[in-house]
């Protein structure tokens, strides 16, 4: 298909149309607010709900799943927690929702639907006009792997809504997760837009002009509130009773060797390990609190010893394990709540989600877990809209355990202030526009001595090169399933995997063939696509590099070469946490070792005879310029592999800092290229098969890497970018790198008259050195020319 045709089709992004919705249609028990939520979730077709715990999520969602059904027809599939199934059946029940219990395909009807994460594989998507995902933040409680089939299960069905009171308590970046649910951008797509990495891939943070942006983005999908209020409407009977947290500290054995005091601050493991010294101590300290009393009580603990402990020195305790099969995790559950149980004894990972406890105000967590979103939920299952009753907490730790209450209520600031900042723009977001925003794009050109930049689409800008005109091309093509540069579908970055990039790098590969010239060569710098358990369903590699050479070979290109760049494994083992490459795991297993993975630079060439021969020369014989490859330099670099800096034999080696972020840092740390080539791997190239003053290019700009090596040897540069602030960043060290070189050398003044003229105008003195730049003094610089 025509390229136009090509990225048509990838912007048709499949959005389940809304509907609007006759408000005497809707259940009147629920509240104006709730009515105003769900009017507004039916109206988007995609959506999500982040209302805290006892605002109506449950009687939201089964209206909004009702109506689906009403409207469109068919069936809708709620997706629950254990045990929250069966109490949401019960709620269908009270909101005159019929709602069928289902534990396998066969099991669906026409209407409502119900099951647990548990059972989602046993579903077919292609059924369902409707999904909803019940305390949706366990996307990513859950492995990686199983997030990504909830996704992936999900995409073809038209309507979609994600309710969770705890999105992303402490990071804003978690909020991808409910985004590339409801098909509005992937995760990739809103990195690459809103957030920054601090140089791994494991660590995002908001970019610092991109708040206000990305905050507006999420209140075009999603409503969030803590109260009524929030969204305008009146609190009424919304309000929360008191809370009262108290931390319970029991004697504990120091675990720090040759400390006679607990420092305050303790790492993890040295937490676990007081956590397990203290055990007893606290598990008879939580025992006496919940025997002290006939009233309801929960006992939250984080290790297996721990609730096997307190459900021994509980009487009247019931334990919920994690290793108990689901009908009798539910019937345990749905048991306390009914008041079969007076102690329930579990952790918040198995219990902590969606069930509503309001018959019990008193809990104890025999210690805490490092997750505040797990402490806050497990928290709410008591601490909600109904409770009538003030709460009491008891949070037993030991003294070696440090401030851990401290460290809890610090997180739950952070969290509290990025959920202000949802709430602040989620006001009006029942007017919010489509949530994708497509990013605007924009064409321009800049130039400066020697060297131009276009800002734009690859194909499109390469198409209007003329032909033969490039001598070089060296350009770092966006890896797949690694890095994401912006959101558009113009984007080579932006794509599924390997095909859905290579299909769009289809259009440029025989576009760079066209605008080379006969007999020379084009340079691709990649890495191998390292697949994933979460991700992949598997560990180990996809051929990325096979299928480049593939894709370059079917545009008329010779494969021709290629060059091994080495790679310092420690380095990338703590850059990437890389399992295979972990002393740990060679300590384990070592059947999980692997080798680090090299770069590669790809060489092709373009038929035909070179009709300007490139004498680099190999001596000085040849009468080479200052400047050109010696002999020396042709045997290091005539190595397949070039090695790393601090291995290279000769000292010659390739720095893996030694990129443009570093050496010319003046763009904006939001705006540092996340992956850019090492500069001594495109000097190499540039030097090795370019002569002076011809023409390289680069259709990968970025910050202008291969432009700024070029320049500095003498070359030309033509590049493409399409990410604006790459764009503006390249024409900045084009720039600089002009002026730099225009730049007289150091030389000392040694003629007597300007040497005097040069004291008498700057205040040098004779002999000195001294650095002219011409452009700002060129009759000075002149003289100072003649007489050195």
């Amino acid at each position: 298909m025509r390229y136009e045709e090509f990225l048509a089709r990838r912007l048709a992004v499949e959005h389940g149309d809304g509907f609007a919705i006759d408000e005497r249609r809707i259940n009147p028990m629920l509240y104006p607010f709730q009515r105003a939520v769900l009017a507004w979730a039916c109206e988007k077709g995609r959506s999500a709900v982040f209302a805290d715990c006892g605002l109506g999520k449950t009687p939201i969602q089964l209206e909004w799943a009702r109506l689906v059904c009403e409207e469109r027809g068919g069936i809708v599939l709620i997706v629950a927690p254990l045990a929250v199934a069966e109490q949401t059946q019960r709620e269908g029940d009270k909101f005159d929702v019929p709602v069928n219990l289902c534990r396998r395909g066969e099991d669906v009807t026409l209407g409502v639907n119900i099951t647990n994460y548990e059972m989602l594989q046993h579903f077919d998507p292609g059924i369902l006009g409707g999904l909803v995902l019940d305390e949706s933040s366990i996307l990513k409680s859950y492995d990686g792997k199983t997030r990504t089939a909830i996704i992936a299960f999900a995409e073809q069905i038209p309507f979609r809504l994600a309710c969770t009171a705890t999105p992303a308590p402490n990071d804003p970046a978690e909020l991808c997760n409910h985004a590339e649910f409801l098909g509005v951008m992937t995760e990739q797509e809103v990195k690459a837009l809103y957030f920054t990495t601090d140089g791994t891939t494991n660590r995002w943070r908001l970019k610092g002009h991109s708040h206000e942006s990305f905050y507006r983005w999420l209140a075009s999908w999603s409503v969030a509130l803590r109260k009524p209020s929030d969204i305008g409407y009146e609190d009424g009977a919304f309000a929360l009773p008191d809370l009262n947290i108290e931390q319970v500290i029991v004697e504990g054995r120091n675990i720090t060797p040759g400390a006679l005091f607990t420092s305050e601050r303790i790492d993890i493991g040295e937490r676990r390990a007081a956590r397990r010294a203290s055990l007893d101590a606290r598990v008879q300290a939580a025992a006496d609190l919940a025997n002290a009393t006939d009233r309801p009580f929960l006992c939250w603990c984080d290790l297996n010893a721990e609730s096997e402990a307190l459900a021994a020195a509980i009487p009247d305790a019931v334990e919920v394990k994690g290793s108990d099969a689901p009908e009798k995790k539910a019937a345990a559950l749905l048991g306390f709540a009914r008041g079969e149980h007076r102690v329930m004894v579990s952790k918040p990972s198995i219990a902590g989600w969606g069930m509503n406890w309001q018959h019990c105000a008193d809990m104890a967590f025999v210690g805490l877990s490092d997750s505040y979103e797990q402490f806050y939920q497990a928290l709410r299952r008591c601490w909600r809209f109904g409770q009538e009753r003030e709460v009491n907490v008891h949070v037993v730790t030991s003294d070696a355990e440090g401030p851990v209450v401290a460290n809890v209520e610090r997180k739950e600031r952070q969290a509290m202030a990025m959920m202000e900042q949802v709430v602040r723009y989620t006001a009006d977001a029942v007017r919010g526009q489509s949530g994708r925003q497509e990013a605007v794009y924009e064409t321009e050109k800049a130039s400066g001595e020697d060297w131009t930049l276009y800002l734009g689409d690859c194909v499109e800008q390469t198409r209007k090169l003329p032909a033969e005109s490039v001598d070089l091309s060296v350009f770092s093509p966006p890896f797949p399933g690694m890095y994401t540069y912006s959101n558009s579908v113009r984007d080579m970055g932006n794509a599924k995997g390997i095909a859905d990039m290579l299909d769009h790098y289809a259009y440029l590969a025989p576009e760079l063939l066209r605008v080379t010239l006969p007999g020379r060569s084009c340079f691709v710098h990649l890495t191998q696509y390292v697949a994933h358990i979460n991700a992949d369903g598997f560990a180990g590699l996809r051929d990325f590099r096979g299928r480049v050479i593939e894709t370059m070979e079917t545009a008329g290109w010779r494969y021709y070469g290629e060059i091994t760049i080495d790679k310092n494994p420690q380095v990338k083992a703590i850059r990437t946490k890389d399992r295979g490459l972990l002393f740990k795991t060679l300590a384990n297993d070592s059947a999980h070792m692997h080798v680090a993975l090299p770069d590669w630079v790809l060489h092709f060439r373009k038929d035909g005879e070179n009709p300007k021969p490139i004498r680099a020369g190999v001596s000085d014989k040849y009468g080479n310029a200052e400047g050109w490859i010696t002999q020396e330099e042709w045997i290091r670099w005539a190595r397949p592999v070039w090695y790393a800096a601090d291995w290279a034999p000769d000292g010659d080696g390739i720095g893996e800092t030694d990129v443009l972020n570093v050496s010319v840092a003046r763009e904006s740390a939001d705006e540092r290229h996340i992956c850019p080539l090492q500069l001594p791997v495109i000097h190499r190239i540039v030097k090795l098969w370019s002569a002076p003053g011809e023409l390289v290019f680069s259709p990968f700009a970025g910050i202008g890497s291969e432009g700024y090596e070029s320049l500095k040897l003498g070359r030309r540069f033509v590049g493409i970018e399409l990410k604006r602030s790459y764009y503006e960043t390249a024409c900045r060290n084009l720039e600089s790198v002009v002026r730099d070189r225009d730049q007289l050398d150091i030389f000392s003044v040694e003629a007597d008259e300007d040497a005097e003229r040069t004291k008498a105008m700057y205040g040098y003195l004779p002999g000195q050195t001294v650095i002219v730049k011409e452009a700002e003094y060129p009759e000075v610089a002149a003289r100072l020319r003649e007489s050195s």
